[in-house]
């Protein structure tokens, strides 16, 4: 029996302007991003046997997408290209076109459910989901209220906004402690439970709804956090999608941004680097860092700063480095800063000025920089302090500096073994061991000591 010819994907890779191998190769650039060996091998006639009615198997399907959702500039489906894979709840979260209420509960289902969470965790980053919603989307949002037929009878007030804010706050506590590996399946809990019911609850007046849509994007945007620092980036960026759908609802700005300085770094993190200076821009534009407080429009500066030093703009980046300086100066306690801004003070400001001078070349600037961080972080943020030492052994050790090298990794070591569960830690003991290669094969004691105690660690982490 003759297999129908797939027009749905033969026309995509028309609009694409594609040949099958172009096609391919696009596919097998996707592969290789996402560390997905086993699809590397695609070449011009799996593309032709896709055209000709074939069907890809396993994530084949979801990597074709994204190869040309990015060639596209916007998000294509499974269904639209005319794959049999249904379209996962995972990938729906990140059109912006769906409403957040939608997206909270098929997301927060889907990560919760153990038979189909493989959908979720099994999902590509996109990168063609990255562009920011237009000016008309903005408008379009905040006209928006739930439908009749799906607000609850739950009365919701402002005892019930202040327990959610904490409860997030809790959560975000023991991120800065542990890492985003612990406790992140109990936040989606909350969200898809709870908070989910809040949302279309009965409110005493239009502020505390307002309020309640802020703290549930606060708890999206917290999970997404969580998920970007356990290496899970397919199922953060979704929920950091989520998250600025729920602050766009009720006009929240600053919240916004903050969520775009998210995603602009987990962008930077991927090697995005044009995606993310697009990201952080939108961060700081009009009122979203207008009206934010000293503490966060320092914390938005300074990842604007390290986004315009990796696309090379040098002179750009030193002058919003001293203007988030100067912002992060002007908050004391006379100023009441949102709660998601606690963990930004003189410490995080060191180790984002410390990676944007790397980046920019300055070796001695950037260890400077990671020294005082390291110097005055507090003791309840042990992740990041991890993270900071191991980069500020990869900032020595291509100085040249590799006995120094050694013994702040092995501090950063010492850091990750308190029971710390991030992907972001686990990374840098695996970059570690590469920089340690070379010194290890001459013999150098210290880099072969450390060689052995960072793979006893990846042996019990992974």
């Amino acid at each position: 029996m003759a297999r129908e010819r797939n027009k749905g994907f033969a026309a995509l890779l028309g609009e694409a302007g594609w040949s099958r191998a172009q096609a391919a190769a696009a596919f097998v650039k996707v592969a290789r991003e996402n560390q997905l060996t086993a699809y590397t091998n695609i070449q011009r006639q799996h593309v032709t046997h896709w055209v000709a009615g074939h069907q890809p198997s396993g994530r084949a399907p979801i990597i074709m997408c994204e190869a040309l959702s990015r060639r596209l500039k916007r998000v294509v489906t499974t269904d639209e290209a005319g794959f049999t894979v249904p379209t996962s709840p995972a990938q729906g979260a990140l059109d912006w076109r769906v409403d957040p209420l939608i997206a909270l509960n098929d997301l927060g289902r889907t990560d919760l459910d153990a038979d189909r969470r493989s959908l979720l965790r099994g999902s590509l980053y996109s990168a063609a989901a990255l562009v920011v919603p237009s000016d008309a989307w903005w408008a379009e949002m905040a006209k928006q209220t739930p439908p009749e037929d799906r607000k609850g009878t739950q009365r919701v007030g402002r005892g019930d906004v202040e327990s959610v804010r904490e409860m997030v706050l809790a959560f975000s506590h023991m991120d800065q402690r542990r890492g985003g590996g612990h406790g992140r399946t109990a936040l989606v809990e909350y969200l898809r439970s709870d908070v989910a019911g809040y949302l279309v609850g009965k409110f005493p007046n239009d502020q505390v709804r307002r309020d309640m849509y802020s703290a549930a994007a606060e708890g999206s945007y917290l999970s997404g956090w969580m998920a970007f620092d356990n290496g899970e980036h397919g199922v953060a960026e979704r929920y950091f999608t989520l998250g600025v759908k729920l602050a766009a609802r009720v006009g929240d700005a600053p919240l916004s941004g903050h969520i775009f300085r998210a995603m602009a770094h987990q962008a930077l993190d991927l090697g995005f680097f044009t995606d993310a200076l697009a990201l952080s821009t939108a961060s700081i534009a009009g009122q979203r860092y207008q009206s934010a407080t000293p503490r966060e429009r320092a914390l938005l500066g300074v990842v604007h700063a390290r986004c315009l030093a990796a696309n090379e703009q040098k002179q750009a980046a030193a002058k919003v480095l001293l203007r988030a300086e100067d912002d992060l100066r002007q908050a004391h306690d006379g100023i009441e800063e949102p709660s998601r801004t606690f963990f930004f003070a003189e410490a995080s400001l060191a180790h984002e000025t410390a990676c944007t001078l790397r980046d920019l070349g300055d070796s001695k600037g950037a260890i400077k920089h990671f020294r005082r961080s390291v110097r005055t972080r507090g003791a309840s943020f042990k992740r990041t302090h991890a993270v900071t030492l191991g980069y500020l052994g990869a900032t020595q050790v291509s100085a040249g500096n590799v006995e120094e090298a050694c013994a702040t990794w092995s501090s950063a070591l010492d850091a990750m073994e308190e029971g710390i569960y991030s992907g972001r830690a686990r990374q840098q003991v695996v970059e570690m061991r590469q920089f340690l290669s070379p010194y290890r094969r001459r013999g150098i004691a210290a880099a072969v000591e450390l060689e052995s105690r960072a793979a006893d660690y990846l042996r019990t982490v992974d």
